[in-house]
């Protein structure tokens, strides 16, 4: 069971204190390790304070060793009510810049209540001058996690947000755009084929859900497999694989639904009528994020669709 904070022992505060250092030195270095390669500005920041909570580690052991002796209880944030339990750092990776600075200041607002309590609490005047010393270094940790961005220069800011939006582009939107193209596509052969073959909505329904849900596994393990995203920066391959595969699955299941009316030539208009709407959206997304000018990417990709969609519609009819 937690123990309340007003229950702990001065010798207990000071085991505390010596683990919260500890425990948000390892942090603050972890932030400095995995922002490195894609933010190094903001990752020399982090080293900074990871130096700083080392110190400050350092200086609370001594003054424990002088007051109660070498051994030193292990009392976590998790024992004493009150605290956040921060999520671990290696289940959040790859790192959001944002997202790392939010919880640098929440780690430094919580640790300078912390001290600013413990002073009150402590009784000894070198152990309370030496809290209240650290109180006054939290709160300029605090002020510098608040104001991590605006300590950037502008170009920097702007590197960063190059390598985020480089980031994203290879770790989330290539996957996901190249399962809906061959979702989007690949499945349009079968399923209209299908339709054209038996002009029986059911039966091109289960053709397209089967083609839609294969594609998906299928795209979903090769993106996985392609590589493990050490050397190119694509990031977790599982992850990868699922957006891929998710997102081809989606791409052939939007022509696929249509097929759920009973009537052949409604559910044919709605499925033409989707078709037309993916391979719209897949344009968009190559303009927006691949630099192709929508024209192009339009024609690119909806002269690839007419094609597979016709040869579909060939071979249901022959």
């Amino acid at each position: 069971m937690a123990k309340n904070f007003d229950d702990l022992s001065e010798r207990e505060i000071l085991a505390l204190a010596i683990s919260l250092e500890e425990e948000h030195g390892r942090i603050f270095a972890d932030f400095a390790d995995g922002l490195r390669e894609t933010y190094p500005d903001t990752s020399k920041i982090f080293e900074e304070m990871h130096a700083e909570e080392s110190e400050h580690r350092n200086v609370l052991i001594e003054t424990y060793r002088t007051r109660f002796g070498e051994h030193i209880p292990l009392i976590r944030r998790q024992d004493v009510r009150g605290f956040i339990q921060h999520k671990p750092i290696w289940l959040v990776r790859p790192l959001g810049i944002d997202a790392v600075r939010k919880v640098a200041e929440e780690m430094e607002a919580e640790t300078l209540r912390f001290y600013e309590r413990a002073t009150q609490r402590v009784t000894d005047a070198s152990t309370r001058k030496l809290l209240g010393d650290l109180a006054d270094a939290e709160r300029k940790h605090a002020q510098t996690a608040e104001s991590l961005e605006s300590s950037l220069t502008p170009d920097v800011k702007n590197a960063e947000k190059d390598a985020q939006r480089r980031t994203f582009l290879l770790q989330v939107v290539q996957p996901g755009l190249a399962g809906l193209m061959d979702g989007s596509v690949s499945t349009l052969a079968p399923l209209f084929a299908a339709a054209f073959a038996t002009r029986n909505t059911h039966d091109a329904f289960l053709v397209g859900l089967a083609a839609s849900v294969g594609a998906g596994i299928s795209m979903g393990f090769a993106e996985a497999l392609s590589d493990d995203g050490s050397l190119t920066g694509r990031g977790n391959p599982l992850a990868r694989g699922a957006i891929c595969g998710l997102m081809t699955a989606a791409g052939g299941l939007g022509h696929t639904l249509p097929f759920l009316l009973t009537d052949f030539k409604q559910a044919m208009i709605a499925a033409v009528i989707v078709v037309a709407a993916e391979l719209g959206i897949i344009s968009f997304i190559r303009y927006k994020y691949m630099d192709t000018p929508f024209l192009s990417a339009a024609f690119q990709v909806v002269v690839g669709g007419v094609l597979v969609f016709i040869a579909g519609i060939m071979i249901g009819s022959s």
